[in-house]
């Protein structure tokens, strides 16, 4: 392998691991001697050396990480302190609406009413911190139940749970309805 190529293995592995990663590592990964890759972060780190780079290269007895120049610190804390826009997708919301209306709720329920495996959507409701743990059911296995949090209440603009809409026997008529031709709809392959 080419040193200018060996050089963008080790800039894309430091780039992806964050962390520092030692020389045994790296080489062991490009299938390289210990001193190639040693040479070869050094290529790299004369490279971050030049004005144009944004990027150094620390070293850690025998180990490296690529990391920003302090003189750049100021545009990462700006991006760091923007506020970051959480997106709603529908699985989201769907699973949110079940989580409000039904808590407090165990996971196996909301995926009884959605159908699907819900995992990746009530992980994602708790890191937006609308959804939290809210204790377990006293059931076999004892499962976590989820509800909503206080920034749920935020987000949508209420002070209390008492303020969701409430849902009519004629709305939950018409939402099973939906339901069962939906249900139907993928069954007729």
């Amino acid at each position: 392998m080419e040193l200018d190529k060996r050089m963008a293995a080790v800039e894309t592995i430091l780039f992806a691991m964050g962390d520092s990663v030692e020389i045994a590592t790296i080489a062991e990964a490009l299938e390289i001697t210990q001193e190639e890759a040693r040479e070869a972060v050094k290529a790299l780190e004369e490279r971050c050396a030049a004005p144009e780079s944004g990027l150094l290269i620390n070293w850690f007895e025998d180990a490296v990480q690529l990391s920003s120049k302090p003189e750049y610190y100021e545009y990462l804390i700006r991006i760091a302190k923007a506020p970051k826009k959480q997106v709603l997708t529908d699985t989201l919301m769907e699973t949110l609406s079940i989580i409000a209306f039904k808590q407090p709720v165990t996971r196996a329920e909301v995926e009884n009413i959605r159908g699907v495996n819900s995992d990746f959507a009530i992980s994602k409701l708790v890191s937006y911190d609308l959804v939290q743990e809210m204790g377990r059911k006293d059931a076999p296995g004892r499962p976590l139940l989820f509800g909503t949090t206080e920034q749920f209440l935020r987000s949508f603009g209420i002070s209390s749970l008492t303020e969701l809409p409430d849902l009519g026997t004629d709305q939950v008529e018409e939402f099973r309805e939906e339901a069962e031709k939906e249900v139907d709809g993928r069954l007729e392959i």
